[in-house]
């Protein structure tokens, strides 16, 4: 009855699936029989299950060993995969394990209840085939109702595939518009650096190849260790001392058992490119720049702070928020955790600005 229920993901949900579906079709073909024959609703039920438990296993049983036979013959099609091997197969499939859980159920009631019930061949012709009939019914609308539910639960997976699929589509769009924007910032600073002071335009020329040859790979991935993010500010911030010097005091607080987190790449660096763009740059002194990573109340807390010219009103933390960078931020957060995710940006008492981002921490 069940053969064409597959394992498509989540195997526990299937078998939790299986098992419904066959004490929901013993029960009624048990309730059936006890209107119907006469028998107590005992005997009755206790039939129902012994049969109709040994046929659902068999058609499974052939199901899985065909669908194995044939993903060898025809390759590994999808439906395949998914364990559904087509009507045409399933006849067979339902013929021989309704007729053996048939049989087989027959016996192990008997065993159960010290009778001995007749078995199909044992009956007169036309009891038999009237049994025989019932089974086989019973088998293809239980097997057909199944397949309907199965068709179902895959049409969802797809769908929520699709929607994973559409939001990862998103981040790297997302990321891909990121990467020029910092890249074109940093060339920006370049092309005056190469008129004033040529040595160390060379030097931030280097800084910058090397950073790019590092980071190219990782940028493909939708997401990697806190460790790796770490070390990108690190190199992005080698580049941003070339340009400001001691005016720019870098600290990077990463505790060695976050480090393996995973979270999207350059998720840090625009709020870097923001605290030294408007808090540190502007500042004559320039100033200490902080990033922390810590765990809170099981969240990922993740900070950038600086001591630079700070956020003095309401209206500059509002303006400083429709930045393209932080923008990217607050979108990127959205698609990949929804309101699980928060990001705030406020003026610090002592001056300066801190971000913050709170994100879900296994």
């Amino acid at each position: 009855m069940l053969g064409d229920m597959p394992p498509p993901s989540d195997h526990r949900h299937d078998l939790l699936t299986h098992i419904g579906g066959t004490v929901v079709i013993c029960v009624f073909v048990g309730l059936l029989n006890y209107l119907m024959r006469g028998d107590s609703f005992g005997l009755s039920m206790l039939y129902a299950f012994t049969v109709g438990a040994q046929i659902s296993l068999y058609i499974s049983l052939l199901q899985a060993g065909l669908a194995r036979l044939l993903r060898r013959w025809r390759g590994d099609l999808p439906e395949l995969r998914r364990g559904w091997v087509g009507w045409g197969w399933m006849v067979p499939c339902i013929l021989l394990g309704a007729l053996a859980g048939y049989s087989g159920g027959l016996w192990l009631g008997g065993l159960l209840t010290g009778q001995h019930p007749r078995q199909p061949w044992e009956q007169p012709g036309g009891a038999a085939l009237l049994g025989i009939g019932f089974v086989l019914l019973v088998s293809v609308l239980g097997t057909a109702v199944f397949f309907s539910l199965f068709k179902l639960q895959v049409l969802r997976m797809e769908q929520a595939q699709a929607r994973h699929q559409a939001t990862e589509a998103r981040l790297t769009l997302l990321q891909s518009q990121l990467e020029p924007h910092m890249l074109f910032n940093t060339l920006a600073h370049l092309r005056v650096l190469i008129k004033l002071r040529p040595d160390e335009a060379q030097r931030m020329l280097d800084r910058l190849i090397d950073y790019l040859r590092a980071t190219l790979q990782a940028s493909r991935a939708t997401e990697h260790p806190l460790a790796d993010e770490f070390a990108r500010l690190s190199d992005y911030l080698a580049l941003m001392q070339l340009r400001m010097g001691e005016r720019l005091r870098v600290r990077l607080d990463l505790p060695a058992e976050l480090s393996s987190v995973a979270i999207p790449p350059l998720l840090l660096q625009p709020l870097v490119e923001n605290a030294i763009k408007h808090g540190l740059e502007p500042h004559v002194d320039g100033g200490d720049l902080r990033v922390t990573a810590t765990r809170h109340n099981g969240l990922l807390v993740l900070e950038v702070a600086d001591s630079g010219a700070g956020l003095a009103s309401a209206s500059d933390l509002a303006g400083v928020g429709t930045g393209f960078g932080l923008a990217q931020v607050r979108e990127r957060l959205s698609q990949r955790y929804g309101d699980a995710a928060s990001f705030s940006l406020e003026p610090q008492a002592g001056g300066g600005s801190v971000a913050t981002l709170s994100l879900p921490s296994p």
